[in-house]
C-alpha cells in the first residue's frame, strides 16, 4: 500500500517558514527595529521615571549635585515641556516602528502566505470553505496588526516602564542627556503642543470647577437643612449659614442701590438744602455730584456738619468739609474681596461704575453685612409695609426694584429659587424686562415655573410694581 502524499496546506505552510530566511535588507531592517524598540522602551521608560520622583529622591539629587543630576533637575524644571518631549519623541519611535516592521512582514511573508493559511484552515475545517477571504484577511489582521501591537506594549511600554518605576533616580540619570538634547531638538513643536494643552486645561478645568464648586455649595445647603434645622425657630440661622456659604459668589451689582434710587447732593447747592437732603434720607454719608450723577467728586459725611451749626450760613462754606477720597467699585467685583477692601481702607461707602466708568450706584458696609444676617433696620428707615404687602400665603405686591433674594425671604422660600430664570438680573423689574425683552403693559401677566407675576404698575421707565403668585 502506498503512503498518502503529504498535505499540499501543509506543505506550503511549512514552505513559507523556509522562505522567511532574513535576507541582507531585511537583517537590516530587523536590527533597525530592534534599536527602535529598545529606544521606545528608554524613552517609555523615562515618562515614569522622571514623574515619580518622590521628595526625598529629589532632595537627594540637590545635595549630591553631580553632573546627571543637574540634568533632571533641569528637565524637572520645565514638566510640562519634558513630557511633551518625550511624547513627541515616543510617537515618532512608534510610527517608524510600525513601518519597519510591515516592511519586514511583506518581504519575509508574501501575499500569498495568508491565502495559503486560510486554504489550509479550509482543508481542516471543510465547513468553512465559503469563508477563505474573511480568514485571509483575520490572518492579515492578526500579524499585522495585532503583532506589531504586542511587540509595542510588551517591549516598548510595559516592561521598561516596570523597571523604571523601580529604578527611577538610576533610570532617570541614563536618560537625562539625550532627553535634554531632544528637547532642544523639539523644543518648537513642544512649545506649540503646550501651548494649547494649556489652553484646554483651563477651558475645561475652568468648567470643571464651577460645577465642582456648585455640587459642594447644593451638599453644604443640604447639610446645613438636615443639621440646623432639627432646632426650633431655625429658619433665620439656616438663611444664615447660607448666605455665608454664598457669600463669595455674590457680585457688588447684586446688593448695590442701584442709581434711580441714589440719594446724592449736588456740589452747587446751598447748605440749607443739603440738611433737608439729610434730614429726609437719614443716610450718615451721601455722595456729592458735580454736573451730573456719572461726575461724583466726594462723599460727604454728616458728622462732619455737626461744627458748623452754630454758626450761620453765610460764614462756611460745606464744600470744604467734603471727603474726595472715593472707592470706585466695578459692578461685577465680588463682595467679599470688596469687604477686603473697605477693611484695608478703612472706609464704608464705595461708587459702582459700570464698563464705561458711569455711574451705577453705590454701594456701603451695611449692604454686605445684610446679605449675611439680612436686612438691618434703624429708625430713619421706612416701615417694612411700604416695600411689600402679603395679601396672603400665595400672593404678594413688591415694588419693581425690590431684590430678588429679598423676595424670595419674604415669601419664605429657598433664596436661590429665582436662579436659573433670572440670568444677569437682580430684581424683579430686571426679572420681567430680561423675559420679555421690552418693559410690559399694566396688568401683564408671566408666568415664570411655579410664579405667575402681574404688571400692577409701570411708567414710561420702569416698572414700580408687581404682584407675585405663587402657583404651587
Amino acid at each position: 500500500m502506498e503512503p498518502e502524499p503529504p498535505d499540499p496546506g501543509l506543505l506550503s505552510l511549512f514552505s513559507v517558514f523556509l522562505l522567511t530566511v532574513p535576507s541582507g535588507d531585511v537583517t537590516t531592517a530587523l536590527t533597525a527595529l530592534i534599536l527602535l524598540l529598545l529606544c521606545s522602551g528608554l524613552v517609555s521608560g523615562s515618562e515614569v521615571a522622571f514623574f515619580s520622583f518622590s521628595p526625598g529622591q529629589i532632595s537627594e539629587m540637590e545635595e549630591r549635585n553631580d553632573t546627571s543630576d543637574r540634568r533632571i533637575l533641569r528637565l524637572k524644571e520645565r514638566p510640562r515641556t519634558l513630557l511633551a518631549t518625550i511624547l513627541i519623541t515616543n510617537n515618532l519611535i512608534n510610527i517608524a516602528i510600525v513601518v519597519l516592521s510591515d516592511y519586514i512582514l511583506w518581504r519575509t511573508l508574501p501575499e500569498t502566505t495568508f491565502q495559503s493559511w486560510s486554504e489550509w484552515v479550509v482543508h481542516a475545517i471543510p465547513a468553512l470553505s465559503e469563508s477563505v477571504d474573511g480568514i485571509t484577511r483575520l490572518f492579515n489582521f492578526l500579524v499585522t496588526v495585532a503583532g506589531v501591537t504586542f511587540l509595542l506594549v510588551v517591549a516598548g511600554e510595559v516592561t521598561p516602564k516596570l523597571y523604571a518605576r523601580i529604578n527611577n533616580l538610576k533610570f532617570a540619570r541614563w536618560m537625562s542627556l539625550p532627553l535634554l538634547v531632544l528637547r532642544d531638538i523639539f523644543w518648537p513643536i513642544s512649545r506649540l503642543l503646550v501651548g494649547w494643552s494649556s489652553a484646554i486645561e483651563n477651558k475645561v478645568a475652568s468648567g470643571k470647577l464651577i460645577q465642582d464648586q456648585s455640587a459642594r455649595k447644593e451638599e453644604l445647603d443640604r447639610a446645613i437643612e438636615l443639621t440646623v434645622s432639627l432646632d426650633l425657630d431655625s429658619e433665620k440661622e439656616v438663611d444664615i449659614l447660607k448666605s455665608i456659604v454664598k457669600f463669595s459668589d455674590v457680585a457688588v451689582r447684586q446688593i448695590m442701590t442701584p442709581r434711580v434710587n441714589l440719594v446724592a447732593v449736588d456740589f452747587e447747592e446751598k447748605v440749607n438744602e443739603v440738611f433737608k437732603t439729610i434730614r429726609e434720607s437719614g443716610f450718615s454719608r451721601l455722595p456729592v455730584y458735580q454736573g451730573d450723577l456719572d461726575n461724583i467728586v466726594g462723599i460727604l459725611y454728616v458728622k462732619d456738619l455737626i461744627q458748623l451749626l452754630d454758626k450761620k450760613e453765610e460764614e462756611f462754606d460745606w464744600q470744604e468739609l467734603i471727603r474726595t477720597e472715593v472707592l470706585y467699585v466695578p459692578e461685577n467685583k465680588k463682595i467679599n474681596d470688596l469687604l477686603k477692601e473697605f477693611q484695608l481702607r478703612r472706609m464704608h461707602m464705595g461708587v459702582v461704575v459700570d464698563e464705561y466708568g458711569g455711574c451705577s450706584g453705590v454701594v456701603t458696609l451695611e449692604d454686605i453685612m445684610e446679605e449675611v444676617i439680612g436686612e438691618i433696620r434703624d429708625e430713619f428707615d421706612p416701615d417694612e409695609e411700604l416695600s411689600f404687602v402679603r395679601l396672603d400665603k400665595r400672593n404678594f405686591i413688591f415694588e419693581g426694584q425690590t431684590q430678588l433674594k429679598d423676595v424670595c425671604r419674604i415669601m419664605e422660600i429657598d433664596t436661590n429659587t429665582f436662579d436659573n430664570l433670572s440670568g444677569e438680573s437682580d430684581t424683579i423689574a430686571g426679572l420681567l424686562l430680561e423675559t420679555l425683552g421690552r418693559l410690559p403693559r399694566a396688568e401683564q401677566e408671566v408666568v415664570l415655573g411655579a410664579f405667575k407675576i402681574k404688571v400692577l404698575l409701570v411708567n414710561k421707565r420702569r416698572i414700580e410694581k408687581v404682584k407675585v403668585t405663587i402657583l404651587y
